[in-house]
């Protein structure tokens, strides 16, 4: 079991504080950019807006991220909202970056007169490495953790970051771990994330002729929603709906549409067949 808890600051430099949140944040973004302009060059695309693009879809996930996670984590806002917008602060909600990155996809394809699936197809394995290097910033800061645990991966977490339902008793050092160790939830959407980011390229390269625009991208989906699905009844400081986790009612909605978006896609004539990229 690790004992080992880290520091959540990297580097300090008077009144500058560097996180290993953010760290981890800018390493998933690079990550996600060689990904996705490899595989863009490989299927011939146009990457002259690449950049600027994934600056504007990056900006708006960060945004709907946060306002996702202040939604769920309501109660460590309430009292003080500035908390919300000033640093140091951690905490993103994926699906609240994944709907505004979406929305800043569609206008900016638009705006750029490209094909919106296309680019779709070539992002979605970059969103899975981006998953898997950010989630690292999750263990820096002690969250993203379930329920006490024995097995040999569980990790400790020090009484200061416990949610109420895994409390230390009254009194307790704040940086005691109590012997304690937690399902780092973290980690396996960190191993889903790449090993998702693995398939999908895998299949792109060797099923080509046989996908639609919009085939990864659906698989993309269905992929992450049903690890989420999967890992949120561990979670118990999440967002609920009449008692049910609101991330896995979502994931549930997610996984309906998507699967059988591509059922009914490939049983018929609707969507054009993706172009065969070069090896």
């Amino acid at each position: 079991m690790l004992d080992f808890t880290p520091d959540p600051i990297a580097l300090q430099v008077g009144p500058l504080a560097v996180h290993w949140y953010g760290i981890a944040y800018a390493l998933g973004l690079a990550g996600a950019f060689i990904v996705i302009e490899r595989d863009a060059r490989r299927r011939g695309a146009d990457t002259r807006y690449l950049v600027n693009g994934m600056i504007v879809v990056a900006v708006a996930a960060l945004i709907g991220g946060r306002l996702y996670h202040v939604i769920d984590q309501w109660q460590l806002y309430k009292d003080d909202l500035t908390k919300i917008v000033l640093p140091p602060y951690s905490g993103l909600g994926v699906y609240g970056g994944i709907a505004a990155g979406l929305v800043a996809m569609v206008l900016y394809t638009r705006y750029r007169h490209v094909d919106f699936w296309t680019w779709a197809d070539i992002v979605a394995p970059g969103l899975l490495v981006m998953q898997g290097i950010a989630r690292w910033g999750n263990f820096a800061n002690q969250e993203l953790y379930g329920p006490p645990t024995t097995a040999p991966w569980g990790i400790a977490i020090q009484c200061q970051n416990r949610v109420a339902a895994y409390a230390c008793p009254s009194g307790a050092d704040p940086v005691a771990t109590l012997g304690q160790h937690f399902q780092p939830l973290f980690l396996y959407e960190s191993i889903s994330g790449l090993l998702g980011a693995a398939v999908l390229l895998w299949i792109a390269r060797h099923f080509g002729e046989r996908l639609r625009r919009g085939d990864i991208a659906l698989l993309f989906f269905l992929w992450y929603a049903t690890t989420r699905f999967v890992l949120e009844p561990l979670r118990v400081d999440n967002w609920t709906f009449f008692g049910v986790p609101t991330a896995m009612i979502v994931s549930a909605v997610v996984i309906a549409v998507a699967g059988l978006t591509l059922i009914v896609r490939h049983r018929s004539s609707f969507g054009t067949p993706a172009p065969r990229p070069a090896d």
